[in-house]
């Protein structure tokens, strides 16, 4: 909403000295967003000046058509002699005024005048455009033309108003009433603490029996509806230069008299209006919703077929607008520069329903002025204070008679009244306010008060917002000062932090970003494509997804089973945005439906659900592990001047589970697998051991070239998926500290001969095994593959032994029996012989 600080004085007397910059300070501490304040005219210097156009010459001999005028700016350049100008514009004609910049003059943006030659002539200043002046589009694209009654050689700056300070607020969905000059003005006579002269305090004559015919089938959509006529209105009557000004200056666009008249008292009282041509109503204006597939052309000429929820303005003939919205074509006022302008109008003031008008412009994505009022709240006692408003500005500007007929259609209601407590805003705030303070700000913001210690507040017609006792509590402390509230930290009862879930879902993250992985959340929402993209065989248990009744896009209806999809997502945008080596990780939680459905009961609002009812809703949501995953694409280690660098291939992926698991407590089973996406050759199976069992908790590997293509991701993309709570569950909560042990290692390498298809994991499982209690730690640190020396079918797994005993130095003798033991196993239990 922008809010001239001129007009703003009109209603609120504020001290000269107080500047927009003052004024943007007061209504932020009063809770009203003021993003900027526009210094409108701040680098505009004159002389700038009324002048009458003379003569014209035209130029022909150029390639556009160029005019030389002579305009009289009366006294204005010391000479009282004509002022030569060249102008391009071909929108005005001798003996109209125009607004004329004389040398010497700087104009919006630091553009100086002076006299220059072009085109052959010496031009002596510019005849201005409104675009020039930084007044806004008011519809002419070309010279500004003054009405003929103005004085030549007066000050235009003055005139046009160009010097002023406009407010720019960011009014939220709670405070329609500040989408108005009204409302800001009361806010600011409210910040200020001074009085408010209401432009919606006017006499307004009550309905009678002679108004035009109004009927509403719909009082739920409309509860008031009134209705004016103004009749003698003259064809050629424009808009004042005052009224565009404001216009301007609020962001509109002037058009015509009556219809820059509507929207003035809506920009000023903020009930949008609508007046029609009365000549083309026919009959009775009714309010009614609409029938299914019902048609109506609207004023932007855009044919819309309406929805049986939609709320329309009609005549005889059908909807003649759609309500709150948008007016219909075929009722437009006649602008005055056709030939037959409107002379007889009629006015409507209504009242819509919120919701309802939010609806028909969300469905028909229409959105107005209008609409964005309805919708946020306006004023029902207002309607007639606005046509009055209206009515009285179309006698005075365009010498139209006002009927005595004042239709009103009103609903019966009640004015809302809230019961609260007088400390009830210092319990909340947790400054004591006292009950004067309280009934006092209340009273301000327009509410009846009436109590004692139980205060009985009667909320004003322009705050539906103030809905229950918290809203008013809010008033008091918004208007007392947010920034008096005290800053006081709160004081946990001892004992209590984070839960060991909590910290190791902490843990976790920060050793994956110390692994150089980037976290990246994303939404949990999926489409059951992505399953068949992903390779999932048809009854994998994944696929049986929890679908959300009213889901943000339909395109994904589901809660997520698995957080690969989002993750590869992720990888996907940044690949083809250019980040071609990345490595990116989530933590979150995963969603699997019970095997018994149940419907969730609506919990009570009066109370505290019971322990019994918030177990039964419990029971009827689904399970909802923590995964953790990671997925990596392109180099691993960058190429630099120290050498090559290193892809990103499947171990990657496996080290990173190895890492969440070793930071969880736990230890992974690794071995060969093969599941959904990843690559049958290149898939490791994550498995723990819990109660004596193997429970397989994830995968990690290479990604199958099938999903690669499928979802668009690059070339060898590798991933990890892990149960994070399974891992939790077989993890020892107690971190364990190494032991250091002063005695020298003894290490014995030793390189097995097995089958390809025997799987390292294995290996090293055996060798473990049979190493006994000597060995501290085993490596894999070459695999090598050659028919000629090793024979077909074989490879060479070659592994470096760590023995050290805690209590005495190893004998070479202990350590080579350990060895000879560990291969011993390994060969009784995968077929290994040591390579010669």
């Amino acid at each position: 909403m922008r809010v001239p600080l001129s007009w703003l004085r009109e209603y609120v007397d504020l001290p000269a000295t107080q500047t927009g910059r003052d004024v943007q300070a007061k209504l932020i501490s009063a809770g009203l967003e003021v993003e900027t304040v526009e210094h409108l005219g701040a680098d505009l210097k004159g002389p700038l000046v009324v002048g009458q156009v003379l003569t014209i010459e035209e130029l022909t001999e150029f390639k556009k058509p160029i005019r030389f005028c002579t305009v009289d700016v009366g006294q204005a350049n010391g000479t009282g002699e004509p002022q030569e100008i060249v102008c391009g514009a071909r929108n005005f004609a001798v003996g109209d005024k125009v607004v004329v910049v004389l040398p010497g003059a700087t104009l919006p943006g630091g553009f100086s005048i002076s006299a220059r030659k072009t085109y052959g002539k010496t031009s002596h200043g510019m005849i201005c455009s409104s675009g020039e002046l930084g007044m806004g589009d008011d519809g002419s694209h070309g010279i500004i033309v003054l009405p003929p009654e103005t004085e030549v050689g007066k000050d235009a700056i003055e005139l046009l108003e160009l010097v002023d300070e406009v407010l720019d607020i960011a009014v939220t969905a709670n405070r329609g009433d500040c989408l108005s000059i009204r409302g800001v003005a009361r806010e600011t006579a409210i910040a200020y603490g001074l009085p408010l002269r209401d432009p919606a305090l006017l006499d307004v004559p009550a309905p009678n029996a002679f108004g035009y015919p109004v009927q509403v089938s719909e009082p739920v959509g409309c509860d008031r509806f009134t209705a004016r006529t103004v009749t003698g209105l003259s064809p050629e009557a424009r808009s004042p230069i005052w009224l565009q000004r404001r216009l301007q200056k609020v962001g509109m666009r002037p058009i015509s008299l009556a219809v820059d008249v509507t929207n003035y008292v809506m920009m000023e009282l903020g009930q949008p209006l609508h007046a029609y041509d009365r000549s083309l109503v026919q009959g009775t204006i009714g309010v009614r919703r609409a029938e299914e597939g019902e048609k109506i052309v609207t004023l932007d000429g855009v044919t819309r077929t309406l929805h049986a929820e939609d709320l329309v303005i009609t005549d005889e003939r059908g909807p003649i607008g759609l309500a709150g919205v948008m007016g219909g074509a075929n009722t437009e006022i006649a602008d005055h520069t056709e030939a037959e302008g409107t002379t007889d109008i009629v006015i409507e003031a209504a009242h819509f329903n919120a919701v309802s008008i939010a609806r028909t412009a969300r469905r028909h994505k229409l959105s107005s002025e209008a609409s964005k009022r309805f919708e946020r709240g306006v004023d029902p006692q207002a309607a007639s204070a606005a046509a009055q408003r209206t009515v009285d500005l179309l006698v005075l500007l365009a010498g139209g008679t006002a009927e005595a007929g004042v239709t009103e259609v009103i609903s019966p209601s009640a004015p809302h009244t809230i019961a609260v407590a007088a400390d009830h805003p210092d319990k909340v705030a947790g400054v004591v306010y006292g009950r004067e303070t309280v009934v006092r700000r209340l009273q301000e913001v327009g509410c009846d008060v009436y109590g004692q210690d139980e205060l009985i507040v009667t909320v004003p017609s322009w705050r539906p917002d103030l809905a229950e006792v918290n809203d008013l509590a809010e008033e008091v402390i918004r208007l007392e000062g947010y920034e008096n509230l005290p800053s006081t930290l709160p004081k946990p009862p001892s004992g209590r932090g984070l839960t060991h879930r909590q910290r190791l879902h902490r843990r976790v993250g920060r050793v994956l970003a110390g692994a150089g992985y980037v976290e990246a959340p994303n939404y949990p929402f999926v489409s059951e494509q992505v399953f068949d993209q992903l390779g999932l065989a048809a009854d994998d248990p994944a696929r049986r997804v929890v679908k959300l009744v009213n889901p943000l896009n339909d395109e994904e209806p589901a809660l997520r089973t698995s957080l690969l999809p989002g993750l590869l997502g992720a990888l996907r945008r940044n690949d083809g945005r250019g980040s071609h080596d990345a490595a990116l990780f989530e933590t979150g939680l995963v969603f699997l439906p019970r095997e018994e459905q149940r419907v969730a009961v609506s919990p009570p609002v009066d109370r505290r659900p019971t322990d019994e009812e918030i177990a039964e809703l419990n029971a009827a949501l689904p399970d909802q592990p923590r995964h953790v995953a990671a997925v990596l694409a392109g180099s691993r280690e960058q190429a630099g001047w120290w050498g090559k660098g290193r892809p990103a291939d499947w171990a990657d992926a496996v080290e990173a589970a190895r890492t969440v698991a070793r930071e969880a407590g736990a230890e992974l089973v690794v071995r060969s697998g093969q599941y959904g996406p990843w690559h049958p050759g290149r898939c490791a199976e994550l498995a723990v051991v819990s109660d004596g069992a193997e429970r397989v908790v994830g995968h990690a590997g290479e990604l199958h070239p099938r999903v690669l293509k499928a979802l668009g991701l690059p070339a060898r993309t590798c991933a990890m998926e892990l149960d994070l709570d399974a891992v939790e569950r077989v993890g020892d909560a107690i971190p364990q500290a190494p032991s250091i042990s002063t005695f020298p290692v003894a290490t014995q390498d030793v390189a097995l001969v097995v089958d390809k298809f025997v799987p390292h994991a294995d290996v090293e499982a055996s060798l473990r095994d049979g190493a006994g209690e000597l060995l501290e730690a085993i490596r894999l640190f070459d695999v090598y593959e050659n028919a000629e020396q090793l024979g077909e079918g074989k490879k060479s797994l070659a592994y470096a032994l760590r023995f050290r005993a805690v209590d005495r130095t190893l004998t070479v003798d202990e350590a080579s029996a350990a060895r000879d033991a560990a291969v011993a196993l390994a060969g009784e239990r995968t077929g290994a012989v040591l390579r010669s």
